[in-house]
C-alpha cells in the first residue's frame, strides 16, 4: 500500500473517530444507542436529546469539518502562490477585513444580545468587509506583477484594517467591545442547521473548483517564468487563486469567525505526512487533513471545556505553534517548492 493511501486511510480514521466523540461528548449525557437513534431517525427515549445530536453537536461537527477543509485549501493555494511556506488565510488581510465588517456590524448595534436576524447581519458583514478586501487585491494583482509586491500590499491592508477595528473598539460601548470580543475568539458551535446548506455549498463549491487548478499550481512550484514558458497564464492563475482563496478565507470567517492556525499549519502537515508537493495527491488530501483537524479543535473544546465549549483559538495554536517552529528550524531539509 502506498504512502498516500496509508495517510489517507488514517486522516480519514482520525476524522470519524473525532466526529464520533464530539456526537458522544457534551454537557448533557446522551447514551450511544440515543445519539445512533437521533442521527438515524429511530425513536429517542427524550425528543430534548434529538435536538441536542442533530441542531447542536452534529451542526458543530460539519461546520468544524467544512471550516477546517477551507481553511486548508485556502492556506495550500497562498502558499503555492506566492512560494513562502508562513502564507496562510489571514496573510493579505482577508480574514481582518470580514473582522473589519463584523466589527462595523456588532458596534454599531451597541453590544445588543445577537439574535437570528443579528446573527445574519454578523455574516453579511463579514462578507461584505472579505468582498472589499478582495476587490482591492484583484485590482492590485491586475496591475503588480510580483506576487512579493501583492503579498506586502495584503499585509498593509490587514494593518489598515486592524487600525480601523482598534479606532472602533475606542469608541464603542462596553458591551459592543465584548461581543466583538467574543465574536473574534471564533466558534463552530454557531451555525445552525437552517444556514448549513449555504455554509457547505459555498465551501465545497471553491474546494471543488480550486482542483482545476492542480496542473497550474504543480507549474508554479517551479516558478512562475517556468509556468509561463509551459503555457500558463501566470497573472490569470494568480487571480483565480487569489479570488477562490479569499472565497474559502471570506466564507468560513463570516459563518465562524477569524480561525488562526489552521489554513497555515495542514498544509504542511500534508506535505510531511506525503513526502511530495505534487498536488494532484496534496491538494485533496490537504482538504481532508484540514476536516480532520477541525474536527479534532472542535474535540478538544468540547472536552476540555468542562461542561462549556473552549474558543477554538484556543486550541489552534496549541498545535500549530510546534509544527510553525518545527518548520522554520528544519526548512533547509524540506523542499516544498520544488
Amino acid at each position: 500500500m502506498s504512502r498516500t493511501a496509508i495517510a489517507t486511510i488514517a486522516t480519514a480514521a482520525l476524522a470519524i473517530a473525532a466526529a464520533a466523540g464530539i456526537l458522544l461528548c457534551g454537557s448533557v449525557d446522551i447514551p450511544p444507542a440515543e445519539v445512533w437513534a437521533a442521527l438515524t431517525g429511530g425513536e429517542v427515549s427524550r425528543e430534548v436529546w434529538r435536538i441536542i445530536v442533530t441542531d447542536t453537536r452534529l451542526a458543530a461537527a460539519l461546520t468544524a469539518a467544512l471550516a477546517g477543509c477551507g481553511l486548508a485549501v485556502a492556506g495550500l493555494l497562498l502558499q503555492t502562490t506566492f512560494s513562502n511556506p508562513l502564507a496562510g488565510p489571514s496573510i493579505l488581510g482577508i480574514s481582518t477585513g470580514a473582522s473589519l465588517g463584523v466589527a462595523v456590524v456588532m458596534l454599531a448595534l451597541g453590544g445588543a444580545a445577537v439574535s437570528a436576524a443579528g446573527q445574519a447581519a454578523v455574516v453579511a458583514g463579514a462578507l461584505v468587509g472579505a468582498a472589499a478586501v478582495m476587490a482591492a487585491l484583484l485590482a492590485v494583482a491586475s496591475v503588480v506583477r510580483s506576487a512579493t509586491m501583492l503579498l506586502i500590499v495584503g499585509i498593509l491592508i490587514g494593518y489598515l484594517a486592524s487600525s480601523a477595528i482598534a479606532l472602533l473598539n475606542f469608541f464603542a460601548s462596553r458591551e459592543g467591545v465584548h461581543s466583538f470580543t467574543i465574536w473574534g475568539l471564533g466558534s463552530f458551535v454557531d451555525v445552525p442547521m437552517s444556514r448549513m446548506a449555504v455554509f457547505a455549498a459555498l465551501t465545497l463549491a471553491a474546494t471543488a473548483l480550486s482542483m482545476c487548478y492542480i496542473k497550474p499550481l504543480n507549474a508554479l512550484l517551479l516558478g512562475s517564468r517556468y509556468a509561463a514558458s509551459a503555457g500558463v497564464d501566470v497573472r490569470r492563475t494568480r487571480l483565480g487563486l487569489l479570488l477562490l482563496s479569499g472565497l474559502l478565507t471570506a466564507v468560513v470567517t463570516a459563518w465562524c469567525g477569524p480561525i488562526g492556525f489552521v489554513g497555515m499549519v495542514v498544509p504542511h502537515v500534508a506535505r510531511l505526512a506525503l513526502h511530495t508537493s505534487n498536488h494532484r495527491s496534496l491538494l485533496p488530501f490537504t482538504a481532508l487533513a484540514g476536516a480532520a483537524t477541525g474536527l479534532v479543535c472542535q474535540l478538544l473544546s468540547v472536552a476540555a471545556g468542562a461542561g462549556g465549549v473552549i474558543p477554538v483559538n484556543a486550541i489552534t495554536p496549541l498545535v500549530g505553534v510546534p509544527v510553525i517552529i518545527y518548520i522554520i528550524v528544519r526548512r533547509r531539509s524540506i523542499f516544498y517548492f520544488n
